[in-house]
């Protein structure tokens, strides 16, 4: 079997790279839905609108979103740039898109060693948001923070939660009544929601490590493919010199003997 030539092996490379540029921004579109999800999806805003400023939860949804949203740019802009590069064979281009590859996976990386230093502290924030709630809600004889609950509670399908202390007599009891009583504790309702959500983004945060990886590998061979000349599908450059006045275009020698005598 023939071994593969250079150029053969260029151009699996940028069919190669296409196809991962592709699957990049089908990868940025879903970091920018995850990053919508994270901000205005219902089991998060419902938990944002109970809490205040001053709460762990309302930094961490902030910079979560934030987070989400820049990878998603970069990914998208890592993808056009790779995809332009290769079809027109630009370094330039390939080097802009090999920038934006290591940005996201560094900023992944990042986020994988903090996935697995925290695991739970996004949890633990919104645990802690509902407890606070909760005591305002039992304590308070305002309706804001018991209507904030319930809403908490319809959007998770749960309601009250277990304390080995019950000290609070009827006014605790009170939130959870008929149907509502049947249902699970709020702090094994959310902790499961979230165990369910944190498990779609370190699946996310894996692929795109491994496609980053894969990316910056094919558009380094490629630049360096572009600057050494073995680009793919180079076709020869012709130049038309211009005939001199007054000289004639030669015929063929076959035209000239069929005018000149008898056709062949």
């Amino acid at each position: 079997m023939a071994t593969m030539g250079p150029w053969s092996r260029v151009r699996v490379a940028k069919c190669q790279m296409l196809v991962t540029s592709f699957f990049v921004l089908l990868l940025g579109l879903s970091m920018a839905t995850l990053a919508a999800l994270t901000y205005f999806g219902a089991h998060f805003a419902v938990i944002g609108h109970a809490s205040s400023d001053r709460t762990p939860y309302e930094a961490v949804h902030r910079w979560a979103f934030y987070a989400a949203i820049s990878l998603a740019g970069l990914l998208t802009l890592g993808a056009v740039l790779g995809a332009a590069a290769t079809v027109r064979e630009a370094g330039g281009l390939m080097a802009g898109g090999f920038l934006c590859f290591a940005l996201v996976f560094g900023a992944l990386a990042q986020a994988a060693f903090w996935r697995f230093h925290s695991p739970t502290q996004v949890e633990d924030a919104m645990l802690d948001t509902y407890d606070l709630l909760y005591d305002r809600a039992v304590r308070s004889l305002s309706s804001t923070p018991r209507q904030q609950l319930l809403a908490i509670q319809d959007t998770f399908l749960c309601c009250g939660k277990s304390s080995p202390f019950s000290l609070l007599g009827d006014a605790e009891a009170s939130l959870c009544r008929g149907e509502q009583a049947a249902r699970q504790d709020c702090l094994v309702g959310i902790g499961s929601s979230l165990r369910t959500y944190g498990h779609i983004v370190s699946i996310l945060t894996g692929i795109g490590l491994a496609a980053m990886v894969y990316a910056m590998l094919l558009s380094a061979f490629l630049w360096f493919s572009i600057r050494s000349g073995s680009s793919l599908d180079r076709r020869g450059k012709y130049t038309l010199n211009r005939r001199a006045p007054g000289c004639q275009p030669q015929e063929p020698s076959v035209f000239r003997r069929s005018q000149g005598g008898p056709a062949l």
